[in-house]
């Protein structure tokens, strides 16, 4: 392999390349694995001559990224492609790499001399899988790194060392300064990691985790129970480690692998939202928990609860409209596809309505039942029961597969301005009720036409 293979990087014979790319490079030969990344960092005297020159000779469009630190960005006309450059700090490439955040971060790869330049001890620290801070000032001047240092364990599996662990557990609290967008992305990429239970663990442990998710104090205060083998905050990070095992056990090119890795809102793949959901999915247990008489513990509607409560959380941490309603969805109907196999009597009618109902996240919702029925292991439960319950989810997802091809979306057979004009009825929770029990009339299949739906919201007045 040759760091030198990649279009871009190959016409260019000055600067230094720093950063992930160089990482990657040592971690994908450490594992004979080829790693594709995007992630083109250079470091060069003269920043913003050097990028403008580079996006002259590439078609590329220029963008200021931050003009107080002098990082500038070249996109390719792909829209796909490109390479950030920043203003190098100090003196020298090897000031600059000291600057950074952890070891396997400050590797330089000198684009002129072709050798690659480590001050810090990066490589072998790959090559021991460690993660390790170079200065504990450079945390304190940017605190989203303590964040960034779970997100590498995350994408990387590799160790934080004790040294690290140290500075996290005197700087934690400094977490509270970055701007929330900033906190939202790193999260974002965290959930993409191959290993984020393992790094949820870790920030569990620290005590990170409730930081960046207050509900963590209140969910870490539910015990295991008869259903449960494990307390609630283990729980919900097993459910993220089952859903990781799920995917990573499927083919790459399946159907079900090419839907989780489609960016359909946010800016990063389903796989990632549905990570966050599987750790937020029982957000909504401590305020619905009661203990009966008998010493079982109930947490009713905790699902609807749950769905309600993580609104705020995420609006605080910049999440948008589209990526709170996904994970809102995911809270609210975890248990949903469950109640549908047990159906005493399940047919076609009661399956399609499911996948009706929930459209385009079937996949997700499916993942998310069977990673939280593989979560609770209580005495209480059987192996026949986790069985007959994964055999029911995978005939669900079968099901839903088989018949994906002839779905056709749900007709809209009237508006909100025709519903009004037909009853009377103004903007008002009322009107919402009444589409919404239009929506599941249809998905009943007991209205088809819109003289149907007509019909339906005349006698849904004298109800």
């Amino acid at each position: 392999m040759n760091i030198r293979d990649d279009f871009i990087l190959n016409s260019i014979n000055e600067g230094y390349l720093v950063g992930g790319m160089v990482r990657d490079f040592f971690i994908s030969e450490l594992n004979n694995k080829e790693i594709h990344t995007c992630d083109r960092d250079i470091a060069i005297k003269g920043a913003e001559n050097f990028a403008r020159n580079l996006a002259f000779e590439f078609n590329a469009t220029f963008i200021t990224l931050d003009e107080t630190n002098q990082i500038y960005r070249i996109v390719l006309p792909d829209k796909e492609n490109y390479v950030d450059i920043s203003e190098l700090r100090g003196e020298s490439i090897e000031n600059d790499l000291t600057e950074r955040d952890f070891t396997i971060n400050a590797i330089a790869f000198d684009l002129k001399s072709e050798e690659f330049i480590d001050v810090t001890g990066g490589i072998n620290d790959i090559q021991n899988g460690v993660i390790r801070a170079i200065k504990e000032k450079n945390f304190i001047d940017d605190p989203l790194r303590i964040l960034r240092a779970f997100r590498f364990m995350a994408t990387t599996g590799f160790e934080l060392d004790e040294n690290l662990i140290q500075i996290i557990n005197a700087n934690k609290f400094l977490l509270c300064l970055p701007a929330k967008e900033r906190v939202q992305d790193e999260i974002m990429k965290l959930f993409g990691g191959k290993y984020t239970s393992k790094s949820l663990l870790k920030m569990y442990e620290t005590g990170v985790l409730e930081i960046i998710f207050p509900c963590v104090s209140e969910m870490a205060k539910v015990p295991a129970n008869t259903h449960h083998h494990l307390d609630l905050i283990h729980h919900v990070i097993e459910t993220v480690r089952q859903i990781e095992l799920e995917y990573e056990s499927k083919d790459k090119n399946s159907e079900v692998i090419q839907h989780l890795n489609a960016v359909d809102f946010g800016g990063y793949p389903r796989i990632n939202h549905l990570k966050l959901a599987g750790f937020l999915h029982d957000i909504g247990k401590f305020s619905t928990w009661t203990i009966e008489a008998n010493g079982r513990h109930r947490f009713i509607k905790h699902d609807i609860v749950g769905a309600e409560l993580v609104v705020p959380l995420l609006k605080n941490l910049k999440f948008s409209n589209k990526q709170i309603e996904y994970i809102q969805e995911m809270i609210r109907q975890h248990i949903y596809p469950s109640n549908i196999i047990s159906h005493p009597r399940l047919d076609q009618k009661i399956l399609m309505r499911y996948v009706r109902k929930m459209d385009n996240n079937v996949i997700d919702n499916i993942f998310i039942a069977k990673a939280d029925r593989l979560s609770a292991r209580g005495h209480a439960v059987t192996a026949e029961m986790i069985e007959n319950n994964i055999q029911g989810l995978n005939y669900l997802l079968n099901f839903y597969l088989k018949v994906k091809p002839t779905l056709k979306p749900l007709p809209k057979l009237l508006d909100g301005n025709e519903i009004m004009e037909i009853t009377g009825i103004k903007q008002s929770p009322e009107l919402g009720n009444i589409i919404e029990q239009l929506h599941e009339a249809q998905l009943n299949e007991e209205v088809n036409t819109r003289e149907d739906a007509i019909k339906f919201v005349k006698n849904f007045l004298f109800y």
